[in-house]
C-alpha cells in the first residue's frame, strides 16, 4: 500500500473499501486476502449481519467501518423491532425519509445498538461510518449518524455521497446524490469531519467488472477518491452473489495490478477534512 504522498509525485491516490462484511458469506475471508495482497484499504461491516459474530474478531490491523443498516434483515434494537420486525426495503425507507415519517427515536436507538454490536465483536469503535445502500445520508438519519459519531471516543471519518463519479449508472448516481448525498456533504464540511471528496463504484452489478473499474480509475481525483466494492469468493449467497465473485476475481488478479499502474493510481487514504471541487 502506498501512502498519500504519492499524489505529490504526480500519481493519484485512491481508497478501495469492501462493503458488506458480516452480511455476505465469505466477504471477510475475501477482504482479508485482498488487503494482504495490497488490493484493498478498508472494509465496512454490517453488525446486524448473520456472519458478524464470527467475522468481527478477525479484523485486527485493518481499517474497518460501520455499514449502518436499515434495509436488510432484522433490527438490533428492541425499540425499532417493535415498529419494524423486519427492516424495510430501500424504496420504502426512501419514501418514509423524504415524507418525514421515519421513527427517528427508534432509529437513534438502532444506531447505538449497531455501534455496540460492532464494538463488542471488533474490540474497538469504527474507524469510519457509512451506510448499507447509503442510508446514512437520508433526511433525519444523517443527523442521528453524525451526532452519534460525535459521541465516540475518536471522531470517525464519514463516507460522503455528495459527488458520485461515473461515467456509468447515471440515474443511480444522481439518485444517491439527490436523496441525501449533497446534504450530507454540506454537513460534513460544516462540522469539519474527515470524508472523501469523490465516491466511485456505483453500477448495476452487471457487465465486465474490469471495464467498470477502468472507467472509475479514469475518473479518480488526485486525492480524496473512494471506490466501494462488494467482493466475496463464496459460492451461493444473495441476489448479487455472481457480481460479488466477479469483483473478487478481478481485484485479486494481475490485471487489476496492471490497471492500477497504467492509470497511475496507488492505494491509500481518502479521508480529509477539506472538500475542494471534484476533479
Amino acid at each position: 500500500m502506498v501512502a498519500a504522498g504519492a499524489a505529490a509525485t504526480g500519481g493519484r491516490v485512491l481508497a478501495i473499501c469492501a462493503d458488506d462484511i458480516g452480511l455476505a458469506d465469505g466477504a471477510a475471508d475475501t477482504a482479508l486476502a485482498l488487503v494482504a495482497a495490497g488490493r484493498l484499504t478498508s472494509a465496512s461491516c454490517v453488525s446486524t449481519g448473520p456472519h458478524w459474530h464470527r467475522d468481527g474478531p478477525r479484523l485486527h490491523g485493518l481499517e474497518i467501518g460501520l455499514h449502518f443498516n436499515l434495509t436488510e434483515g432484522a433490527p438490533a434494537s428492541r425499540s425499532l423491532a417493535a415498529q419494524w420486525p423486519t427492516l424495510p426495503g430501500l424504496v420504502r425507507l426512501l419514501a418514509l425519509a423524504h415524507l418525514g415519517a421515519l421513527p427517528l427515536a427508534a432509529i437513534a436507538d438502532e444506531w447505538q445498538a449497531q455501534v455496540d454490536a460492532f464494538t463488542e465483536r471488533a474490540g474497538r469503535e469504527p474507524d469510519f461510518i457509512d451506510g448499507h445502500q447509503h442510508v446514512h445520508h437520508l433526511p433525519g438519519v444523517r443527523d442521528i449518524v453524525l451526532d452519534g459519531a460525535a459521541r465516540l471516543h475518536v471522531a470517525p471519518a464519514v463516507r460522503s455521497t455528495g459527488h458520485v463519479a461515473g461515467p456509468g449508472a447515471a440515474f443511480k448516481r444522481r439518485v444517491i446524490e439527490a436523496s441525501g448525498g449533497r446534504a450530507l456533504e454540506a454537513m460534513l464540511r460544516k462540522r469539519g469531519l474527515r470524508h472523501n471528496r469523490v465516491l466511485l463504484g456505483a453500477y448495476d452489478f452487471r457487465g465486465d467488472y474490469r471495464d467498470h473499474v477502468a472507467a472509475w480509475l479514469a475518473e479518480a481525483p488526485i486525492e480524496g477518491g473512494l471506490l466501494f466494492c462488494h467482493p466475496s469468493a463464496a459460492r451461493g449467497g444473495d441476489s448479487i452473489a455472481d457480481a460479488r465473485r466477479r469483483e473478487a476475481a478481478y481485484l485479486a488478479s494481475d490485471a487489476f495490478a496492471a490497471d492500477l499502474a497504467a492509470a497511475g493510481v496507488s492505494l491509500g487514504s481518502a479521508w480529509a477534512t477539506r472538500s475542494s471541487s471534484a476533479g
